[in-house]
């Protein structure tokens, strides 16, 4: 599950795709909806909230958006209607890991794409954050931990 932190405006067709149906995921966890995913990290900065429901479809509702900007039909009935104006936060550390990883995925998929945002060094965040200074979030699972992690398993 990726709920990213950065513009959508930056996402390839399927990585808004992705994020769109991903974020209906964690919205029927959220509403109890679903068993699997409970303890997904992804989702802690939502369940921080004291509407999370609410803070993730204003989430979702700038990845309609922009779905609905480039002529994608998402169904704009499975979120709200209730939205909330509470803005979170991202770090400067997890946009700049966000980028990084988005940029990796875009080399491979989406060549185009890649080579028009190679030059950005600093991406706009989602509408639905603010960013603040500091380091990669802790429920971030950073390629390096997930290579260790890998590595222990097969031992």
């Amino acid at each position: 599950m990726r709920l990213w932190s950065i513009h959508p405006s930056y996402l390839d067709a399927r990585g808004l795709t992705a994020c769109w149906r991903e974020g209906l995921l964690a919205r029927k966890v959220l509403l109890g909806e679903t068993e699997g995913y409970q303890h997904h990290p992804q989702l802690e900065r939502f369940r921080a909230q004291a509407e999370p429901v609410a803070v993730l479809d204003r989430y979702l509702l700038a990845i309609w958006e922009e779905a609905a900007r480039r002529g994608f039909a998402f169904n704009r009935e499975k979120i709200g209607p209730h939205f909330s104006e509470k803005h979170l936060t991202v770090t400067t550390g997890q946009l700049a890991y966000e980028w990084q990883h988005l940029k990796e995925k875009l080399k491979v998929r989406s060549r185009e794409r890649y080579e028009r945002l190679a030059t950005i060094t600093t991406p706009a965040p989602h509408p639905s954050f603010t960013v603040i200074e500091g380091v990669v979030a802790d429920w971030e699972k950073t390629r390096s931990e997930t290579r260790m992690q890998d590595s222990l398993e097969g031992i």
